[in-house]
């Protein structure tokens, strides 16, 4: 026993022993001051990174001026366990070689990590870098994203004339003359919006809204033009070709003078100007547009008499080929198409549109029907006295803004949408022409319009209303109302509550169709009234580029052929009947006071031409030189033409014997 326990003892002690040399050789010999493993690297002359020799230099500084190391040449020994110096270097040369081959990795994530050091003391920059977005990375990127514009812009690039400022920007620089009475120059301010609503009573939502003037529709389109994500400066791959002049804005400023040459300048000069255009000269002019802010009537005088209105801007030939977008349309001519008026909403992103029309869902209408307008008494043919009685008859039911003279609530957008939000259906009677801003204004306040004449909306805005028109309006025929034979009240409270709430959603749906976005932003969702009016434009260019042809139609038929594929008789015809004033001044009537006093009058075919304004409704006002029959006259024309016209002005027989002007109001 006592020969096992010394065994033991002495076992244990050379352990012991054993343990405490090994400990002491792991955490006090210094391993790295024996021959370290060193491998030779040869790098190429044109290679040297100066940056790491400058790293190796100042360790050697740091270490008391040391061995020197080779670093610097060309075949150098590199320490690969205590030299992080050459190690970033290495990993830094390799870099652009290891990510060509490096795959793309599943997440994006960039993790920066920087060292900064304080170049005064002479220290070095030294920067740590993880970079997962590869360079190639990047490039296929932006590769993807090209293609994919250009796939997205395939038929849709639009090309901007870059037309001298005398064409748009010195025209808003006389904006005081926009108006006789009204200083238009505030309209003018937010590229075309107009001064900012404020929201004191609630009746708007609290941003995108601004008191904005219905004819500066042409400074918002261009506006929202250049913003627009397929321009380009090629014209040989556009699609369409914008023509940025304003139009409206400069005719208005000579309307009410008695010179047709001042009306005319601007219009020539542009006719002569794209003439001279290689743009316009590949198609003629079929590819190009134009946007009025104007009704189509004050762009086509017919005759040069100082005393005739508007100016003849579509009527010139070089400039019969283009496509006009303009806030009221003619039925009886294919090459302008009508666009929503502006209204007082410019919403800067989806999120306005959807909150706006959250809030005209749940608001209460209290009033049946209302109307806002001012009667008519010159226009023998007018439905808005008779609109107006009614109103006042139902007033339990009828909310009614009269625009009398001296009435600012109409002209206060805050009134306007405050009738219109009350009320289940807005009233849209013709005014001076088929159409009314108070169209677009009743469909942004969620309220069904109801019209009273086809040419006030159906024929005019394909690009924007749906074809079924039943869906969101209610029509009345104007000879109903005129002859007192319909009770308006009657009709719309025999409406079923299913039906109206059916449709009141759908004019609701509309609103982004009839709202132009701030020009300063962009919607993602929505398309709204601008971008309609293009893709109609470049649907219309498609479909002229593949159909060479011309229409084999008559254009006064135009307005059927558009809306409906055809040209058979429907039952609208007499709405849009060739006017009296057409016949005249397409130079197929004459008359004389011989006829006048025949029983009943006669017309005689007439070879040479005597050219009259078209109407804008089919109201025709003429001025005779006769006194006789009168009344025949009137009733033997309203029988055989369809529609009624008034006797506005006598003259003396001993004057020309021939009619010398037709007049609309």
């Amino acid at each position: 026993m006592d020969n096992l326990s010394r065994y033991r003892g002495k076992i244990w002690l050379v352990l012991s022993l054993f343990f405490i040399c090994w400990y002491f050789m792991i955490h006090n010999v210094k391993w790295y001051k024996f021959s370290p493993p060193t491998t030779a690297f040869r790098r190429p002359v044109d290679d040297l990174d100066s940056t790491a020799t400058y790293l190796a230099a100042t360790e050697n500084l740091r270490s008391g001026g040391g061995e020197k190391t080779k670093h610097g040449s060309i075949d150098g020994e590199i320490d690969w366990l205590h030299d992080a110096a050459q190690m970033r270097a290495l990993e830094k040369e390799l870099e652009p070689v290891l990510q060509k081959f490096k795959p793309k990795p599943m997440e994006k994530k960039n993790q920066t990590t920087i060292e900064k050091d304080d170049e005064d003391e002479g220290k070095p920059k030294a920067k740590e870098r993880r970079v997962n977005e590869t360079v190639v990375d990047k490039v296929a990127k932006e590769m993807e994203e090209t293609l994919t514009k250009r796939s997205s812009c395939s038929g849709r690039y639009v090309y901007v004339h870059k037309l001298p400022p005398r064409f748009n920007d010195e025209i808003l620089e006389d904006c005081r003359s926009f108006n006789k009475w009204l200083d238009m120059c505030p309209a003018v301010e937010n590229m075309g919006l107009g001064p900012k609503l404020g929201n004191r009573q609630r009746v708007f939502s609290k941003s995108g809204w601004y008191s904005t003037n219905q004819f500066l529709l042409e400074v918002i389109f261009r506006n929202r033009m250049n913003q627009y994500e397929c321009l380009t400066n090629d014209s040989s791959i556009a699609s369409a070709v914008y023509v940025p002049y304003y139009a409206g804005l400069d005719v208005s400023r000579y309307l009410f003078d008695h010179n047709t040459s001042s009306r005319d300048a601007l219009s020539l000069d542009l006719a002569e100007w794209l003439h001279e255009r290689p743009e316009w000269k590949t198609k003629s002019g079929k590819n190009h547009f134009l946007v009025a802010g104007r009704i189509i009537w004050d762009f086509r005088r017919e005759i040069d008499d100082d005393n005739a209105w508007g100016n003849k801007l579509m009527v010139l030939p070089e400039l019969k080929n283009m496509t006009i977008l303009t806030i009221e349309k003619s039925p009886l001519h294919n090459g302008d198409f009508g666009i929503p008026y502006p209204t007082y909403f410019h919403p800067r992103n989806d999120n306005e549109i959807v909150n706006w029309q959250s809030k005209m869902k749940r608001h209460r209408r209290r009033s049946l029907f209302c109307f806002a307008g001012a009667p008519r008494p010159k226009m023998e043919d007018s439905i808005r006295n008779e609109i107006i009685e009614q109103c006042v008859a139902s007033h339990q039911k009828c909310r009614l803004l009269q625009c009398s003279y001296g009435n600012l609530k109409c002209h206060q957008p805050v009134d306007v949408m405050k009738l219109f939000q009350s009320s289940i259906f807005c009233l849209q009677p013709p005014g001076d022409s088929y159409t009314r801003r108070s169209t677009f204004d009743s469909i942004l306040a969620g309220c069904i319009p109801v019209f009273f004449n086809p040419g006030s909306a159906y024929i005019q805005y394909l690009f924007h209303l749906p074809r079924e028109f039943e869906k969101y309006s209610v029509f009345i025929d104007e000879d109903d109302v005129k002859r007192k034979n319909v009770s308006i009240e009657k009709v719309l409270s025999q409406i079923p509550t299913k039906k109206v709430s059916e449709m009141r959603e759908k004019v609701i749906g509309l609103i982004p169709n009839v709202i132009y976005a701030d020009p300063r932003s962009k919607l993602e969702k929505f398309n709204d009234a601008f971008d309609l009016s293009v893709n109609g434009v470049l649907k219309r260019m498609e479909y002229l580029s593949k159909n060479t042809s011309s229409f084999d139609f008559d254009h006064k038929f135009s307005w059927k052929y558009l809306l409906f594929g055809s040209v058979r008789n429907h039952r609208w015809d007499r709405y849009f009947r060739l006017s009296l004033n057409l016949m005249i001044a397409d130079g197929l009537v004459e008359y004389s006071v011989s006829d006048f006093m025949a029983s009943p009058p006669r017309m005689t075919i007439r070879p040479p031409r005597t050219t009259l304004r078209s109407p804008p409704s089919m109201g025709l006002n003429l001025r005779f030189f006769s006194r006789s029959n009168s009344v025949l006259l009137r009733s033997h024309y309203r029988r055989v033409l369809g529609f009624n016209f008034t006797i506005i002005d006598h003259h003396s027989i001993s004057q020309s014997p021939k009619i010398s002007s037709a007049q609309v109001v």
